[in-house]
């Protein structure tokens, strides 16, 4: 399978987009004045502890406080006394060394850990444990054994932190390990002997920039080639692959044609449809999905579809093309969290376990840990997805001020009965002369035409004159009235 990277530098925002055969999956937006934090190491203090929630407030320089709960305080799991609650591990003012495990995501601030990780390439260095482990995604049992016994022999034995050994690691050499081994210990000699003399909140360690991450994390054997736009940005990734990932530097190329390249590969088009709720099928079909704050819900339509032999024929064709097509939108949306999937109704078992092997088969591609069970009584398919920063349309898009995230507005009519109730209100409570209402256009033309004797039996009523002034700048929802 073919895969590109395609990396879009400017002074403001890097943007990288992951396209298979020819398709965006996966896009990825990392903004100059508001970077990701998942992976900084900070020296925090202890603001808050909450016995009731086992949990603690810790002040690391943002915004927000940020979230550590007793699970991810490590030294619980050393001591093996779980039982230990965290007001007798932690006190309020206490300085602590914390790494962020979660980008703050809403209203919730960053989601914090003790046990500090630190990634290279091959390796993923735990300082406080030692302990040497393999990535799940290496199955073969020979080969996790092969690499144990090499990483074993390669450590030092004055070390007393532990590593994991990455996916990337499966075809390394022993130079290779030992080079990431020694740069992992030297970063944390480094930012364990920055503690010295700091008081907190204070920035230890930050984490690479997005266009570097990409090279570390998330280029594979199957990356084909990665495009770089900017070509101070492509000294800067050469630069950085000859130190720390020579395989990847072959791969490396500078764009400089005159079309932008995410135009040329069509990602601005797939970016706009990515923020609509509506995505449509080729075959007619069309998924809705929405963004809750506590779930994303995805329903399957069979639209414009009528072509197959027969009813079920037609429902288990839109449900396969659809379980494709919301594994893809999942990864380019990023949704995270729980997803409910509202495939439509099949009667057939047999046809319920094919729709959920492809749907499983189309999410296999996706590196972000999920879960997936399988239907529900009610038909629908429950699945978790890892979530570690904003989705896409949280990043890009902000609600609605003429809706308040509504998606929705009050029609022109209900605005005029809300007036009328309003005319009536200030009619009892002031003694004014006239009324005058300022509203939008098109209410005020419902006022002068279809509302027009609602609105001359209420002056009558009231023994008041009512005057009608449209104002262009305001929303549908919008009305002021003024005494005179």
């Amino acid at each position: 399978m073919s895969i590109e990277f395609l990396i879009n530098f400017t002074p403001q925002e890097t943007r990288v987009a992951l396209v298979e055969q020819g398709v965006v999956q996966e896009l990825h937006v990392e903004r100059t004045a508001s970077r990701g934090i998942v992976g900084n190491i900070y020296l925090g203090k202890v603001v808050r502890v909450l016995p009731g929630m086992q949990s603690a407030f810790v002040d690391i320089g943002l915004e927000r406080t940020a979230f550590l709960h007793v699970a991810d305080i490590w030294s619980e799991r050393q001591n093996g006394e779980s039982a230990r609650p965290i007001e007798r591990i932690l006190s309020e003012g206490q300085s602590l060394m914390v790494q962020v495990l979660k980008d703050p995501i809403g209203t919730k601030g960053a989601r914090l850990s003790t046990q500090i990780s630190l990634a290279g390439r091959l390796l993923v260095y735990l300082p406080q444990e030692k302990h040497i482990g393999i990535s799940q995604r290496i199955e073969d049992e020979a080969e996790r054994e092969a690499l144990r016994s090499r990483l074993t022999a390669l450590v030092p034995e004055d070390e007393p932190g532990g590593f994991i050994v990455r996916t990337m690691a499966e075809s390394a050499s022993d130079a290779e390990l030992a080079a990431d081994i020694a740069y992992l210990r030297k970063l944390w000699g480094e930012i364990s002997g920055s503690t010295v003399g700091l008081f907190p909140p204070k920035v230890l360690h930050e984490d690479l920039g997005l266009g570097q991450r990409t090279l570390r994390d998330l280029v594979t054997d199957e990356t084909s080639r990665i495009r770089v736009d900017s070509r101070e940005n492509f000294q800067k990734l050469t630069a950085f692959a000859a130190e720390y990932t020579p395989k990847v530097l072959p791969l490396l190329e500078h764009y400089s044609g005159e079309r932008p390249l995410f135009e040329l590969y069509n990602v601005e088009e797939e970016i706009q449809k990515a923020l609509a709720r509506r995505v449509d099928l080729k075959s007619g079909g069309y998924l809705i999905i929405d963004q809750t704050e506590a779930m994303t819900t995805v329903d399957v339509n069979t639209g414009g579809f009528v072509g197959a032999r027969n009813f079920d024929d037609t429902i288990f064709k839109t449900n396969l093309e659809a379980s494709q097509a919301i594994a893809r939108q999942l990864r380019l949306r990023n949704l995270g969290g729980i997803v409910i999937i509202d495939f439509i109704d099949m009667e057939n078992v047999e046809h319920r376990e094919m729709v959920l092997e492809e749907f499983r088969k189309a999410l296999s591609r996706d590196h972000t840990k999920m879960t997936i069970n399988g239907f529900t009584a009610l038909g629908l398919v429950e699945m978790t997805r890892k979530r570690t920063r904003e989705s896409l349309a949280h990043l890009l898009c902000e609600p609605c001020p003429t809706c308040s995230g509504r998606g929705e507005v009050k029609t022109a009519r209900t605005v005029c009965y809300e007036i009328l109730r309003e005319l009536m209100r200030e009619a009892r409570q002031f003694n004014a002369k006239e009324f005058r209402v300022l509203a939008a256009p098109n209410v005020i033309d419902l006022f002068l035409d279809e509302e027009s004797q609602s609105l001359a039996m209420l002056s009558d009523f009231i023994g008041k004159k009512i005057s009608l002034h449209a104002e262009g700048s305001y929303t549908q929802e919008q009305f002021d009235i003024v005494l005179l």
